[in-house]
């Protein structure tokens, strides 16, 4: 039998559970292994195993397992205590979920552990990886926080690496011994399980305690992730040693933070104010209709004269690249009023990249080529009535117009 890939750092985490559970035991604070046994149907079922019983009195049971509404079932939620080597199982009626699991982590709380470490500050709870209390149950992680913050606990939480289940120790230590007290034996009833359960005893000197809990818990808990964010913002510290696996839940909650840094505007809509400033016929010479449609007739030249010049540098064609990795491009209308800035109202290149947020190595190549395509003599590219230099110079020009340009946007990587 094979239990999937072995995860790499298995055995250091291993490791790293024991180092847990050693420095939690030595400085008197408890340590649980925590686990759910398999649901058993309740009624006249049959059991695995043998048992001794009198000649001509064997125990008769249903010749089919098939459940019949009746009795119902019975989910036992384990909790064992390392240092004790004792036992808690409570046995629920309805689901297996998280809350089902914290609830059980709950009670032996209050009816065992509190009295057993009366000066407790911290729990250490080892469990398995998947399930109602596995490392990727939102509601799981929402549950214990809960519970820590009525109790006054630091919680910490270490998971075994996925596919090694066994090795917890309430599999060798609890439920092995439940399952050798209880076989060939009917499950007749709720009361059977628990005094099943409870009659449980080792030769090492393992006690048990069970109860039965008829609560609901119903499935399909969602926990958001609005809540699950200010969870691991207030709540919840992971561990530098694979935090998906280990991490604490803190008994009182952190402040809230303050408000998050809104994200900052995309480099084209950030661009956008001063190249509507820069389109303006005061300063072109151009309708805004006869900018759009000059630089609607360089689309087609200005690419053919990109993709030659860039597969010469390359040596192959281009394979382009999308997604937020992606280089930011100048449109090719942006890069045209450089070229006109330049020629009309003899701004330097340099001062045009400061106004666009970019570096003039970006823009003199691309502005000497639009003005190559259009030719020297374009009337565009004719000298205006203003000669400026500075991006100050500019905006005192525009304001005469009622211009205002925008301060430039954060410099910006582009794709040359």
């Amino acid at each position: 039998m094979t239990e999937g890939r072995r995860h790499p750092d298995r055995d250091a985490q291993f490791r790293y559970i024991a180092a847990q559970a050693g420095g939690h035991l030595a400085a008197g604070q408890p340590v649980i292994s925590v686990d759910a046994k398999k649901k058993e149907q309740v009624g006249q079922y049959a059991q695995a195993g043998r048992e001794w019983r009198p000649q001509g009195d064997p125990v008769k049971v249903r010749d089919h397992s098939f459940a019949d509404g009746q009795g119902g079932h019975a989910i036992p939620y384990g909790v064992y205590d390392v240092g004790a080597n004792t036992g808690f199982v409570n046995v629920g009626t309805d689901h297996n979920t998280a809350a089902f699991a914290v609830e059980s982590i709950r009670r032996w709380w209050d009816l065992i552990g509190s009295h057993a470490y009366p000066g407790a500050g911290r729990l250490l709870v080892t469990c398995d990886a998947g399930g109602a209390n596995g490392w990727r149950n939102r509601a799981w992680k929402a549950g214990l926080a809960g519970f820590a913050q009525e109790r006054g606990l630091e919680i910490t939480v270490c998971h075994f690496p996925p596919g090694t289940s066994k090795w917890n120790k309430i599999e060798h230590r609890l439920f092995s011994q439940i399952t050798l007290n209880w076989r060939s034996r009917p499950l007749t009833s709720h009361d059977v399980i628990i005094n099943t359960i409870g009659a449980v005893t080792t030769a090492t000197g393992l006690t048990v305690t069970a109860v039965l809990d008829q609560g609901r818990y119903p499935t399909g808990t969602q926990v958001s992730d609005e809540q699950m964010q200010d969870l691991e913002d207030r709540a919840l510290t992971r561990h530098r040693f694979h935090g998906e696996w280990n991490y604490s839940l803190l008994p009182v909650m952190r402040p809230a933070p303050g408000p998050r840094p809104q994200p900052a505007p995309a480099p084209a809509a950030a661009l956008a104010p001063v190249v509507a400033a820069l389109a303006s016929p005061q300063l072109t010479g151009l309708s805004r209709q006869d900018l759009a449609a000059l630089a609607a007739s360089l689309e087609l030249p200005w690419a053919a004269a990109r993709e030659q010049r860039l597969h010469l540098d390359r040596g192959h064609p281009r394979q382009a690249r999308t997604g937020p990795a992606a280089p930011f491009r100048y449109t090719l209308e942006t890069l045209l009023l450089a070229a006109i800035c330049h020629h009309r109202l003899g701004m330097p290149y340099s001062n045009i990249a400061a106004l666009l947020g970019a570096h003039h190595t970006t823009i003199i190549p691309a502005a000497r080529a639009i003005t190559i395509l259009l030719g020297a003599g374009h009337p565009a590219l004719a000298p205006g009535p203003a000669r400026l230099r500075t991006p100050a110079d500019l905006r005192r020009y525009a304001a005469d117009g009622g211009i205002t340009i925008p301060d430039p946007p954060p410099r910006t990587r582009v794709r040359k």
